[in-house]
């Protein structure tokens, strides 16, 4: 999969920090299967963004057959006023975990948004491995850090470190505050490591993340 042109930021306006005084406003949405951990996600970056960012976030979760096994999905606004409309049309990142949940909500990417797959459980069709397209091995990474199933927290240090959306620390934080004791270490390694997968990646296509 190709890179981003040029040099520019995976998120370009108008979701990036123009002039001084507009407002930066990020809208992710997470989807993938039931049993994933897609809702934990979500509420962690919420979380790392409104307590520890000191940001406005607001997060919608799918009920109804999403919750049974279906397509997970977890809508999560982020900016630096008030948010009026929760809901989510037009996505300037979207964190996809499965094959029906990149076919249910993949449309709602805006162009020039940033489509970031577990590389062993979605595949695209060629119409779209030009685009801003990240690939992790999510799973593998997270059996690498002791357990597969934190391949969701591998996904969301892969998220920071390609879109900014928040900051290192302040997801860091969350997790610690989140995830069960005695997990910290284990979920800090993940995230760890979808970090650092996500650093590589922008280095190796010449992309500065800020």
């Amino acid at each position: 999969m190709s890179g981003l042109p040029g040099n520019g930021s995976p998120l370009s306006p108008p979701s990036a920090k123009g002039v001084a005084g507009v407002s930066r406003t990020i809208r992710v949405l997470l989807t993938g299967f039931g049993g994933q951990g897609i809702v934990l996600a979500g509420h962690i970056l919420g979380k790392a963004a409104a307590i520890y960012d000191g940001r406005e976030a607001t997060l919608i979760q799918a009920y109804g057959p999403e919750a049974r096994g279906g397509a997970t999905l977890v809508q999560v606004t982020i900016s630096d006023e008030p948010i009026l409309y929760p809901y989510i049309d037009s996505a300037d990142a979207i964190l996809c975990m499965s094959q029906e949940g990149f076919s249910k909500y993949g449309p709602a990417l805006r162009p020039g948004g940033a489509l970031l797959i577990e590389e062993d459980l979605v595949r695209l069709p060629d119409s779209q491995l030009s685009g801003r397209v990240f690939g992790i091995p999510a799973t593998e990474l997270a059996v690498e850090a002791g357990r597969k199933m934190v391949a969701n927290i591998v996904m969301l240090g892969f998220l920071v470190a390609v879109t900014g959306v928040v900051g290192r620390a302040a997801l860091e934080s969350a997790i610690r505050s989140t995830v069960p004791k005695g997990t910290d270490e284990l979920n800090l390694g993940a995230f760890a490591r979808g970090f650092v997968h996500g650093e590589l990646l922008l280095r190796e296509r010449n992309i500065d993340p800020d």
